[in-house]
């Protein structure tokens, strides 16, 4: 254990706003700093750090501690691992006394895993620049093919692993009290199966070492220079306890000082790429190290910045496929731009080309968004053929309904309908309509929103049938007029509103009418109205599906024509209010069911205050009671 006094002298030094901004992009707001919280998955910043109480606290997912905390829970240290930590950053010395049998075992096995991988990086280092096979071979190949500096290597830790003579990295291990054990548990060696023998993983390749956010050494790449085709040419280091393939960037210990100060990070596909731009002069770059992209890389992004630009090879054939990691990108509400190099060039060989201000000013006059990108791509397979063409607005209406944004939705809305001479109402609408659609395909799924996604259970939702229905009122008696304070028509305006908050008519019946309304008004185009859209919902041949149009529309009133007809004329001159009264009033309710159901679990789970279930229920309730008062003031404004 570490003794009081060392612990005292630590923490009296220790600033939380330093610590979690070596992890975190913080922002100053007013005393306090924000972000978007690293512990979930958020979309605006609920995440606040306090300098003054030295404190962190989000009021989303309700995490709250201090700097030692934070590092236990984020980088997932012990308490002795924490102030370890920060005695190091701090240039404090720790004194250890006897630990816990358990603790230090657990302790030991993580840093022995640690210990092994930064072993073999500094045996892989001296490899290269000692060993006359690593010199002729691996150095040569980084400085001449590369055209890496020394600075540059040493930089990045590459390293040349040990061709079949000379000694192995295992052997070297086992004489400087490695153990066996560690070597195999951080994938360094394996153990042949009909010999039991222990042999290098790495053989006779340029090494790159993958580290941690924190610098750890974690993992490897590793390029054979041969010819020869039946060895494989790149080699990394298998899933272990301490790397997770899905969760690592290659280069963002080195790059996350630089992507917070130029607020962006550009995104290359392999090590080089990001070695090159990095001694080129641009240093906030990072790599998927030549797989797909995944969510919780880009949340690693999202930690630094919320800015990305994506380098594209000239000449690659892949770039259709890789657009998917596009629309991830914006899934998680990054703001993305792509650069499109000049062909038969790839980030290597051009910043190898040219110097950091050269670079720099093609990246910047060359990066494009995302719709001209996709414009431009796929605008070569249209021609003259109206069909392709739709199959294009198609492709990018799809692409801009999964931004979360509400108003980065409508600006690119905006711009694609003019790049693409669409009406812009037209757009609206596909865009709403895509939204809503793949609402429906996740509303199974947690989503993180500002109003919860309502799950329907067994027994009927009485709760907000009511509500529903009268949505439902007005998108078939109105649906096609405008509301000209929003400049939309009211359909497009109820779809928007449910989608941006990922909202589902639950009522079976009233869901399908709901969907098929859009159904049919996309089939008819600019002869839509609502008279003929409730017209053919009542024809359709679904009998109870008729029967509740003809209920929502036409019983409630039980008037003659011209009686009617003088009924709604109130509703149309004041659907400005009444339209979004409604759907307000809607979303006040699917709160407040929600926080019933979560009500109802947690007497069904009873007094286990302890529990994880029952901390999340509580932290979830209180989340939606703040939501719902929200709602019920601006709904008491309007």
């Amino acid at each position: 254990m570490i003794d009081k006094e060392t612990i005292e002298r630590i923490l009296d030094v220790t600033q939380i706003v330093d610590v979690i901004s070596d992890f975190v992009s913080l922002r100053r707001r007013g005393g306090n700093y924000i972000a978007c919280c690293p512990f979930h998955n958020e979309k605006t910043p609920s995440f606040s750090v306090s300098p003054s109480k030295g404190i962190f606290k989000c009021f989303g997912c309700g995490k709250a501690g201090s700097a030692v905390t934070f590092l236990m829970e984020h980088e997932q240290m012990s308490y002795v691992e924490a102030i370890k930590y920060l005695g190091h950053k701090y240039g404090i010395e720790v004194n250890e006394k006897e630990e816990d049998p358990e603790a230090a075992a657990q302790r030991h096995r993580s840093e022995s895993l640690i210990a092994v991988s930064e072993f073999a990086a500094s045996f892989f280092t001296e490899n290269l620049f000692t060993t006359s096979i690593g010199r002729a071979v691996g150095l040569s190949y980084f400085r001449q093919q590369r055209g890496f500096s020394e600075e540059t290597i040493r930089k990045f830790g590459l390293g040349f692993s040990p061709a079949p003579g000379s000694p192995t990295l295992y052997d070297t291990a086992i004489k400087k009290g490695y153990k066996k054990e560690y070597l195999l548990g951080a994938g360094l060696c394996y153990e042949q199966n009909q010999t039991g023998r222990v042999v290098d993983k790495f053989i006779e390749r340029v090494m790159f070492p993958i580290h941690s956010i924190s610098g750890r050494v974690i993992a490897f790449g590793g390029r054979t220079l041969r010819t020869d085709k039946s060895v494989a040419k790149y080699m990394n280091s298998p899933e272990t306890e301490i790397y997770h393939k899905s969760r690592s960037l290659y280069g963002i210990f080195q790059a996350k000082s630089a992507i917070v100060k130029a607020s962006k990070c550009y995104l290359v596909e392999g090590y080089t790429d990001v070695i090159s731009m990095h001694q080129a002069g641009i240093e906030n770059v990072v790599a998927s190290s030549g797989t797909s992209l995944t969510t919780d890389q880009i949340r690693l992004i999202r930690r630094f910045t919320e800015n990305v630009t994506v380098l594209y090879d000239g000449d690659s054939a892949g770039i259709k496929a890789s657009l998917r990691g596009i629309n991830m990108l914006l899934e998680e509400g990054l703001t993305v731009k792509v650069v499109l190099l000049p062909e038969g060039e790839d980030p290597d060989s051009f910043a190898r080309s040219r110097q950091a201000d050269e670079l720099l000013q093609f990246l910047n006059e060359n990066e494009t968004d995302f719709i001209e990108f996709k414009y431009n791509l796929l605008a070569d397979d249209i021609g003259r053929d109206p069909l392709r063409k739709a199959e294009l607005i198609r492709e990018i209406v799809n692409t801009i309904a999964i931004i979360p944004d509400r108003i980065t939705r409508t600006v690119y809305m905006e711009k694609c309908a003019a790049r693409l001479d669409v009406p812009g109402e037209v757009m609206f609408s596909e865009v709403a309509k895509a939204r809503n659609s793949k609402t429906l395909a996740t509303a199974a799924a947690p989503v993180p929103v500002p109003v919860p996604v309502v799950k329907r259970p067994k027994e009927k939702t009485t709760m907000l049938d009511p509500c529903e229905r009268e949505i439902l009122f007005y998108l078939l008696k109105f649906g096609e007029h405008i509301l000209h304070e929003v400049n939309q028509r009211v359909s497009d305006f109820i779809s928007s509103q449910l989608s941006e908050d990922d909202l589902v008519i639950l009522n079976p019946v009233y869901n399908k009418i709901y969907n098929n309304y859009f159904a049919i008004r996309s089939e008819l185009g600019s002869q839509a109205s609502s008279d003929e859209i409730c017209r053919r919902l009542v024809n359709s041949g679904d009998g109870e599906m008729a029967d509740a149009v003809l209920k929502i529309t036409v019983d409630d009133y039980n008037l003659n024509v011209k009686e009617f007809r003088l009924a709604v004329i109130p509703h149309e001159k004041r659907l400005e209010k009444l339209v979004p009264e409604s759907v307000m009033v809607y979303k006040l309710k699917c709160v407040e069911y929600r926080c019933m159901l979560i009500s109802q679990e947690l007497k069904e789970i009873g007094n286990t205050e302890n529990s994880q279930r029952t901390q999340e229920l509580l932290a979830e309730l209180k989340i939606n009671l703040q939501i719902k008062n929200a709602i019920a003031k601006e709904l008491k404004r309007v």
